[in-house]
């Protein structure tokens, strides 16, 4: 049986799917070619047949004509078979990268939590971060507490009442004011002296002199 029909051929690795939609895409060009040159045939057939006089030239052109549309008809479905087929491959294909994607997601997310299962049993426990915050939380309390002590006013007692400093701070203004018109005031001896007027003295007579400290002027001998 072998020397009459000849060894089995083998086959080949099957082709891959980017493959198949690639000369699926160069057969359907060829058609499409095809079909253009049926379309400019039946262009030529429609122009002879409308100046055509004769009803059996005319006849015969019509016939030929049809048969250029089934071929083109023909080339059409085959076209759109074709083309129906090639989305089919095309949605496998990215079906099937999709698919592969999904894998190597689910992949890598199994290592992700493998490692952060380890890093919180060894390297992150939870009962280390709360003691650590408990510890933080108690260090910022006693530097708060430094910051207030050094920030305290150690010149103001603590228990005096507000009413009473300001009672106070009122009296002190008075006394205050009350020393400032003390000031102001010109002293007694410095102040003009008015002469006092004897009995019987007549206001034609002249006053008595006085010296620059108010007191009576000593008399002056005639030489």
């Amino acid at each position: 049986m072998r020397r009459v029909f000849g060894k089995k051929k083998e086959q080949g690795p099957a082709p891959s799917l980017d493959e198949t939609s690639s000369k699926m895409g160069g057969r359907i060009d060829q058609i499409n070619q095809r079909i253009d040159g049926l379309e400019k045939e039946l262009r030529v057939f429609k122009d002879k047949i409308k100046k055509s006089k004769s009803p059996a030239a005319k006849k015969g052109l019509q016939k030929r004509a049809m048969d250029v549309l089934k071929r083109k008809k023909m080339y059409e479905g085959q076209r759109d078979q074709m083309m129906g087929q090639q989305f089919n491959i095309d949605q496998t294909t990215f079906n099937m990268e999709a698919a592969k994607a999904n894998v190597d997601t689910v992949a890598a997310m199994k290592a992700a939590n493998k490692d952060l299962k380890q890093t919180l049993k060894h390297d992150l426990q939870v009962d280390d971060v709360e003691d650590l915050a408990d510890d933080m939380a108690e260090l910022f309390e006693d530097f708060n507490e430094i910051n207030e002590a050094l920030a305290a006013n150690y010149a103001t007692p603590d228990d005096l009442d507000e009413a009473d400093l300001d009672a106070e701070l009122e009296m002190l203004g008075d006394e205050l004011e009350e020393e400032f018109e003390e000031e102001d005031a010109t002293p007694s001896y410095l102040l003009p002296t008015q002469p006092s007027e004897s009995p019987g003295q007549k206001d034609s007579e002249e006053p008595e002199k006085v010296d620059e400290y108010g007191l009576p002027a000593a008399p002056v001998q005639n030489s």
